[in-house]
């Protein structure tokens, strides 16, 4: 994404600056910027955190009054649930644009230089010190903790080319500054914490507590001015890789993270993250998320590694793939995806899963059980008080060519026509969303989950074609 062009009207010199009476020319820490704005949302009603799902009375609160109280913050959570996602929305409670000394490598304020080049600059040019401005976006760096990076990615090095240019190594001005440095008047996000090696790690407690950095033997004193955020997964922390205790102690605040705790936050986390090429109506979005949560519940999959919500995602996509490739094949106008594309998602997604040892080869029988267990209990939640019997008897009434036959090379027009006409199928229509459509699609898809619902309740017979693909319910 492109940063926006600085609005022309600001001010392009310090004097200038400092007669503007702009809110930016009393330069105020990182912290106090970031508590400002976030009591402003607050009060004005505003969500501060748009797009996170599912964390309003649990995360978020406890993550506001970190900010609120200036901490370092480490978000402990398994995989999936949306805590790089948060730490990069810190960077919305940051003033929009903010002034920097054009051409500074570490993006000093105006009126507050730490580095000797800058101070050199600011003392000889005084006012007419010129400054660009900075957009908040500007303002935050991510570094993936892996572990070959090093003390020069993260702090900064001895730069090679400086010192043959004459320079002695004890020159301030020979550092390469890495990543923390140039974060200055910002925000720095670690991922994944404990997998810095712990000697990397060390490098850091300087930084967070004295707020100097350390390069090469000799210390420079620099009143850095950073807010240090980074996520940890609990296996990472307690097993594979662990934060060294100084550094835990120097976080101000741990808050641990969840998966969304209703199938409602789940469906939303789906509706706002799938990338859909193809309609998923509600009842099959719910389907997934239940699912999902099943799996997060069962002794078979390893939870130390947790079911990631995207995998949630990952499913519906596949779902949505599936209907596009039915509509291509049977030249249907539009592609809504029916129950019968669900059978795409165990073989897909298997892989995503960690199973515990022992489960050796039941993972695809245990992940069919617990999604027809989905469909069953999604059926039952949005078909209550509805009377399938007639529905199943008027299917299992049809024989051979006439039977309700479905499957991926089979349009939703012919399963519509193949329905029998009677009342329960515009009630079940109703119910799940379809009616007052023309469109096959949304019809089709409703009646087959009813259908399948019918089947694993044992109130139907339904016939599977191995070779052709398709599935036929009735008599």
């Amino acid at each position: 994404m492109s940063t926006p062009s600085a609005p022309a009207d600001l001010p392009t010199t310090a004097g200038e600056l400092a007669r503007s009476g702009h809110p930016a020319a009393n330069a105020r820490s990182v912290r106090t910027e970031l508590r400002d704005n976030l009591l402003a949302r607050l009060r004005a009603g505003q969500d501060p955190w748009p797009g996170i799902v599912g964390f309003d009375r649990t995360v978020l609160p406890q993550f506001e009054r970190a900010v609120l109280a200036g901490h370092d913050v480490v978000l402990l959570g398994e995989r999936g649930q949306g805590k790089t996602r948060l730490l990069r929305s810190l960077v919305n409670l940051l003033d929009e644009w903010t002034p920097v000394i054009e051409g500074s490598e570490l993006g000093e304020h105006p009126a507050e230089p730490i580095i000797p080049a800058s101070r050199r600059r600011a003392a000889e040019l005084g006012d007419d010190l010129p400054i660009a401005w900075r957009h908040r976006s500007e303002r935050y760096a991510e570094k993936l903790a892996t572990p070959d990076t090093s003390v020069a990615d993260l702090i900064g090095d001895v730069d090679p080319v400086k010192v043959a240019e004459g320079r002695s190594l004890g020159d301030p001005e020979t550092i390469h500054y890495g990543l923390v440095p140039r974060a200055h008047r910002g925000i720095v996000t670690i991922n994944e914490l404990p997998d810095l090696a712990e000697r990397i790690q060390v490098a850091l407690l300087n930084v967070m507590e004295e707020r100097d950095i350390q390069v090469r033997g000799y210390t420079l004193r620099l009143p850095l001015d950073i807010m240090l955020v980074a996520s940890a997964n609990p296996e990472d922390y307690t097993n594979r890789g662990r934060i060294i205790t100084p550094l835990k102690d120097r976080f101000g605040a741990e808050v641990r993270t969840h998966y969304p705790l209703e199938v409602a936050g789940e469906i939303a986390l789906v509706r706002q993250e799938a990338h859909l090429v193809a309609d998923v109506p509600d009842h099959l979005v719910e389907v997934l998320a239940r699912f999902t949560r099943h799996l997060r519940q069962s002794g078979a999959v390893d939870q130390r590694s947790g079911v990631s919500a995207r995998f949630t995602i990952a499913a519906a996509e596949t779902v949505a793939a599936a209907a596009l490739r039915r509509a291509a094949v049977t030249g249907e106008d539009a592609a809504v995806a029916r129950p019968v594309d669900l059978e795409s998602v165990p073989p897909v997604l298997r892989g995503k899963l960690e199973f515990e040892s022992g489960e050796e080869g039941r993972e695809a029988e245990l992940l069919t059980h617990l999604l027809r267990r989905s469909v069953t209990e999604t059926a039952r939640a949005r078909l209550a008080g509805v009377d399938l019997a007639p529905l199943a008897d008027g299917v299992s009434a049809l024989e051979g060519a006439r039977r309700v036959v479905t499957g991926d090379r089979v349009a939703a027009r012919q399963v519509v026509d193949a329905l029998p006409s009677i009342s329960v199928v515009y009630t079940v229509a109703e119910r799940l969303g379809a009616a007052g459509t023309e469109a096959p699609g949304p019809l089709a898809s409703a009646v087959e989950l009813a259908l399948e619902h019918l089947y694993l309740t044992r109130k139907l017979a339904k016939d599977d074609d191995a070779e052709d693909g398709t599935v036929a319910y009735g008599g």
